[in-house]
């Protein structure tokens, strides 16, 4: 896919972080957005800020985790443009802690968002295209998911969130072989980011479940290393989406913010394929292992 004035893209958690960045790049560059975010005050504030800028907007209250949600986000975008071309399976809320003390409750609601968010997209989304394929023979569309560094390797204390990623990196990696598979003129992206300055770290103001438990020792701990790791990202979200555009006018499947991170992913794919015990994945910075050792034990 390389035009994108005039076309339509869908962007989930599009009310901030990277889905807003993707929605101010889609309409500089002419596209007619279809917004959706479970926070309507933020949704709200990026939908008057590309209206006044001229863009074509269409925004709904999403919860990504629900089927029928992104049903309705779809059958309203179709009701509206009639075509989708580019999607953005972007919505993702974080949580940490030893993967034993994380809830049933903190399970439902982290897979939901970020595992089952970018499943009802692709489930629902992927006909849509498809069907636009075979009635224009000049279609051209494209997927990204969102998913993380964390897909590609386990650091302790991220468990829960470890687990939502690699899934959409097998997720992802899967929807592009089989898109493959039957020549679909539609394009697929993973765009696996690291810490990047957006409100992930802050994801719990948006649970909805009721989960009153007070967090263990671990979870607090995870919850502040996470919180100094996004606020001190060295690439911006905004970035991160003109790395993204790029990915989809080159055909590239995988994008990444920055390389020196999977240095991690590539020992690990050698301790894999080699049978070795997994190595610690802070033998590099073994201050910041004895730090979380000490707070864990705190």
């Amino acid at each position: 896919m390389t035009e994108f004035a005039g076309r339509v893209v869908v962007i989930t958690g599009a009310a901030s972080g990277f889905g807003r960045e993707f929605a101010r790049l889609g309409a500089r560059l002419g596209m007619r957005l279809v917004l959706a975010d479970i926070e309507p005050a933020a949704l709200a504030l990026i939908e008057t800020e590309l209206c006044e800028a001229g863009a074509e907007v269409l925004a709904l209250h999403c919860d990504v985790s629900r089927a029928e949600q992104v049903q309705a986000l779809a059958d309203a975008a179709m009701t509206r443009f009639g075509v989708v071309h580019l999607l953005f399976n972007n919505a993702g809320v974080g949580a940490g802690g030893l993967i034993w003390e994380n809830s049933e409750a903190d399970w439902d609601w982290l897979l939901g968002v970020n595992l089952f968010g970018v499943i009802h997209g692709v489930r629902i989304f992927t006909p849509l295209m498809l069907a636009a394929a075979r009635e224009n023979p000049g279609y051209r569309g494209h997927i990204v998911n969102t998913a993380s560094v964390a897909g590609l390797q386990n650091a302790p204390t991220m468990g829960i969130y470890n687990v939502s990623k690699h899934a959409v990196v097998s997720l992802t990696e899967t929807l592009y072989q089989d898109l493959q598979l039957i020549e679909a003129p539609i394009g697929v992206s993973l765009l696996c980011p690291y810490f990047v300055p957006t409100g992930i770290h802050d994801s719990a103001r948006n649970r909805a479940d009721g989960e009153t438990t007070v967090p263990t020792v671990s979870q607090r701990t995870a919850q502040a290393f996470s919180e100094k790791a996004v606020l001190a990202g060295k690439v911006s979200a905004a970035q991160v989406a003109t790395q993204a555009f790029d990915a989809i006018r080159e055909g590239r499947f995988y994008v990444y913010s920055e390389q020196e991170p999977l240095e991690n992913a590539r020992r690990r794919m050698e301790d894999l394929i080699e049978g070795r015990n997994p190595r610690d994945p802070y033998d590099a910075v073994p201050h910041v292992r004895e730090l979380l050792r000490t707070r864990l034990k705190g």
